[in-house]
């Protein structure tokens, strides 16, 4: 137990000052010499003892009546490791610019506010903590001490499970665990948002999985990397949250991985720079199965990784006909309504056609056939009251599920395709019999066929004998009345009845496809 008599003269002024929650500030007003880097130096006239922190904290001297006990120190140097782990704690902590020779424990504890702002801290362990008010760590640099017993891993800052009532304010700070997590944070619930804003960085993953974020994750402008080797920069999967921020300059150097996350209002990505991992492997965004209302994808520039998409599901998706990369899976991706930039949106209002082969182009960055993307284009212009721009997608849905097929398959596709463009273009088999109508009216009104019962039979009439042919069922007198001794008539006649069988059995396919469809 520590006495009084024991206590230095920054440790005495610390003491009395605690009861009425007074600050103590240490920092001589120099700015060289107040440099939060420069801690090392700092002499005894400076220095305060962690036990001594955790001995006023633990209610080594009360409170004075009518006062509201805190602990307040700005430019300090913490020697010892400041060991909380468990504990009950009354009272608020605040600390500014301060420099800790060890790490912060804090595990399992249940306390008042937390801030440790403008500090190098090697390494803050809170995680199952129970924090009444907020935690603050603005601009404070924290990097990974030594492992924790319970973690082989080591984790710069972890809030494993904690419980925050208020905000987790990680403004400006810098977290550094190259190798390994800078945050760990699974099943962290923090009701008033967690904040990574104002040139927050990170060098190494930063993990929020399963985390419960009613005020949302904010990281506008922030920058996560994983240097030296392939991973996740953020890693999110299973999350829930109000909101998903990662505007305005935002920068992962590594995946961003949302998998089964679910966002009650907007996710954006709004002029963020997704980069993927540093050595090209895996995805820059990794979305599978997500659930967001409002999905804000239009990025600074293209990613340099894949996208996945597959399985999630948004009411309204921004995108930009370039943010695109090479490889978007998007299979069981469904949206409710799809908005691109300004130059995009005009051209899909007005339903020009390049509009459609943006998008259907947009579908085949997706590996392989997948018959879902297709279906879900099509069901949005349908929505839009563009049935023929939904009839394109569809055809372009057959045209791209015929490369899969057999080549028997695969050249009766193609009739199907130049004749009635698999039902969704009908009028082309109209086309057709018109053409044929017109070269056999032509071809067989220029010459006399010769009768095959000498004075049986109605008179020759070229349109009516073309019709005939190409009309395979019934018949209309003319095709069995007459012959042709010019071969190549006869063999014109041959073609327009092949023709015909043709033309007629794709109108029933194309027919009957329309009405499955339908």
């Amino acid at each position: 137990m520590l006495s009084y008599d024991e206590l230095t003269s920054p440790e005495r002024e610390l003491w009395d000052a605690f009861p009425e929650g007074r600050r103590v500030d240490l920092r001589t007003g120099v700015p060289e010499d107040d440099r939060v880097a420069e801690g090392r130096q700092w002499g005894l006239g400076r220095t305060v003892r962690a036990a001594v922190i955790v001995a006023l904290l633990l209610g080594a001297n009360t409170a004075q009546p009518g006062a509201v006990a805190c602990l307040r120190l700005a430019g300090g140097r913490i020697s010892g490791h400041l060991n909380l782990a468990g504990a009950q704690i009354a009272h608020a902590l605040w600390l500014e610019d301060c420099w800790f020779e060890e790490g912060v424990d804090l595990s399992g504890a249940s306390t008042q506010s937390i801030a440790i702002v403008g500090s190098r801290v090697p390494g803050v362990e809170v995680g199952m903590i129970r924090i009444e008010g907020r935690l603050d760590l603005r601009r404070s640099r924290l990097e990974s001490g030594s492992a924790s017993p319970f973690h082989r891993r080591v984790t710069a800052l972890s809030l494993i499970n904690g419980h925050v009532s208020g905000a987790v304010n990680l403004n400006g700070a810098e977290i550094t665990a190259p190798r390994e997590w800078a945050v760990s944070a699974g099943g962290l619930v923090a009701e008033g948002g967690v904040y990574c804003g104002d040139g927050f960085v990170a060098h190494g993953e930063v993990r929020l999985m399963g985390a419960q974020l009613p005020g949302g994750l904010h990281m506008r402008g922030a920058l996560l990397e994983r240097p030296g080797r392939r991973g996740v920069a953020l890693a999110l999967d299973n999350a829930v949250a109000s909101t998903l921020d990662f505007s305005d300059g935002f920068i992962a150097n590594g995946t961003v991985r949302l998998r089964g996350a679910r966002i009650s209002d907007n996710l954006t990505f709004e002029g963020a720079v997704l980069n993927g991992p540093p050595d090209g492997h895996g995805p820059s965004l990794d979305a599978l199965r997500m659930q967001a209302v409002d999905f804000d994808l239009t990025l600074a520039r293209r990613p340099s990784g894949t996208v996945d998409l597959r399985g999630a599901q948004v009411s309204y998706l921004h995108d930009s006909e370039h943010i695109w990369p090479d490889v978007v899976e998007l299979d069981g991706f469904v949206y409710g309504s799809v908005k691109g930039d300004e130059a995009g949106e005009r051209r899909e209002a007005a339903g020009q056609p390049d509009s459609v082969a943006r998008r259907v182009a947009w579908i085949r960055r997706s590996p392989g056939y997948n018959p879902q993307p297709y279906e879900q284009l099509a069901s949005w212009y349908r929505k839009g009251g563009h049935d023929d721009d939904a009839r394109r997608v569809l055809l372009a849905k057959q045209r791209h599920r015929r490369q899969t097929l057999p080549l028997v398959t695969r050249v009766w596709g193609h009739l199907l395709d130049v004749t009635v463009g698999y039902g969704y273009r009908p009028w082309l088999a109209g086309v057709w019999l018109l053409a044929l109508t017109l070269l056999g009216t032509l071809s067989f009104g220029a010459h006399s066929p010769i009768p095959v019962k000498q004075g049986e039979g109605a008179p020759f009439q070229p349109l009516v004998y073309t019709l005939d042919l190409l009309i395979p069922i019934g018949g209309l007198g003319q095709r069995t009345a007459w012959y042709w001794s010019n071969d190549s008539l006869q063999w014109l006649a041959y073609l327009l009845i092949a023709f015909g069988w043709v033309l007629t059995t794709a109108i029933i396919a194309g027919v009957t496809r329309t009405l499955q469809r339908s």
